[in-house]
């Protein structure tokens, strides 16, 4: 995309090799340039080791600092742990405790990086907020601002961006969407940023390599924290039982707490019962899902057939979107997809552009 002359842009600087480099590139491009890093997770709190895998810990914020520094730029941390709490940590651990699977990814870009960040750009009398996201801005077939998917097939990062609100993408800059991870790198080493060696950030950043469910467990009182059983799907049958259902994600095979003859995998959690469904893996794929929440970034027509991802590595899949009265999208597939999974994203692509996306459920 072709922006104007060179103007002020807000970096926001995680510490890690992607923001980094951006940050880098726009200085070299001739921006006014200014760093800002969210502090938005007191890691004391957990056993997490900071700095390997995490994201905006004290030592990610001293590394961004540090980039800065090398860079000769203004850097700012704001403080964002009460807000990532209520709109990151807290849907994560509700959408668990009610049967579902949450991206707290996709809230932590729509509540703090494009909405709490997009504040301190303008606060800053800024012209553009950039991001070390694997996207890229550009103009689509109705020449309207828009997001295309990263030339790294592999690191591309649109699925989390489905959110974003229209009128704000023609504020935003992806210096690197162009680029794949080893250019990125050796960018890093080539400029002589401490951070070009750096271990990416894996996983949940507030859960770290451990379980899931034991943070959860951590954060929440044991009282609300309750069992139940595990029957066979379709017939009822009980074959055990568990003691939480936030325990399990559709698909799942390993881990059920039991031992059965044959192979069987979670085919759907009931909150209201704390019942958790198992059984054969040909019940796991569905031909259509209902999706709600939906936000479009460009213009489609209903019965359009768009690419449809219903997970971040989902290769993606044909799929007709149909409206519902109330709202919501009926998905119809070409292919029947395995694990439709409530609380992921469903997110809408046409060929290479990022369209649209909604809350499966």
């Amino acid at each position: 995309m072709d922006y104007e002359k060179k103007k002020r842009v807000l970096v926001a600087m995680s510490g890690g090799v992607d923001s980094s480099v951006a940050a880098a590139l726009l200085v070299e491009q001739g921006y006014e340039v200014i760093g800002a890093t969210m502090q938005v997770w007191d890691y004391s709190q957990c056993d997490i080791e900071e700095g390997h895998g995490t994201c905006c810990s004290s030592i990610d914020v001293d590394d961004a600092r540090g980039v800065a520094d090398r860079l000769d730029i203004p850097f700012y941390v704001i403080n964002c742990e009460e807000q990532f709490k209520s709109q990151v940590i807290d849907p994560f651990i509700n959408s668990y405790l009610s049967g579902q699977t949450p991206v707290p990814c996709v809230n932590c870009n729509t509540f703090l990086k494009f909405d709490h960040l997009i504040d301190k750009m303008k606060e800053l009398d800024c012209d553009y907020l950039a991001t070390g996201h694997y996207a890229q801005i550009s103009n689509n077939s109705w020449n309207e601002t828009a997001i295309f998917t990263s030339t790294d097939d592999w690191k591309d990062q649109t699925y989390f961006l489905f959110t974003l609100k229209k009128e704000i993408l023609s504020r935003l800059i992806f210096p690197i969407g162009h680029l794949n991870k080893k250019e990125v790198r050796l960018i890093a080493e080539a400029r002589g940023l401490s951070v070009a060696k750096k271990k990416d950030s894996t996983g949940i950043c507030f859960v770290g390599s451990r379980d899931y469910s034991k943070f959860i467990e951590e954060q929440v009182d044991n009282k609300i924290l309750v069992g139940g059983v595990i029957r066979r799907y379709p017939s009822g049958e009980v074959l055990g039982h568990h003691t939480g259902i936030y325990q399990f994600t559709l698909g799942q095979s390993k881990g059920l707490g039991m031992t059965f003859h044959e192979k069987l995998f979670v085919m759907k959690l009931e909150a209201d019962t704390q019942t958790v469904w198992v059984g054969d893996e040909e019940h796991l794929f569905q031909s259509q899902m209902e999706i709600r929440d939906v936000n479009w970034l460009t213009e489609w027509a209903e019965g359009e057939n768009l690419n449809v991802k219903i997970r971040y590595h989902h290769k993606g899949s044909s799929a007709q979107i149909q409206k519902k009265p109330d709202g919501g999208l009926i998905l119809k597939f070409t292919e029947p997809q395995r694990a439709i999974t409530p609380g992921q994203a469903a997110v809408f692509y046409r060929d290479r552009e990022l369209v649209g996306g909604g809350w499966i459920i």
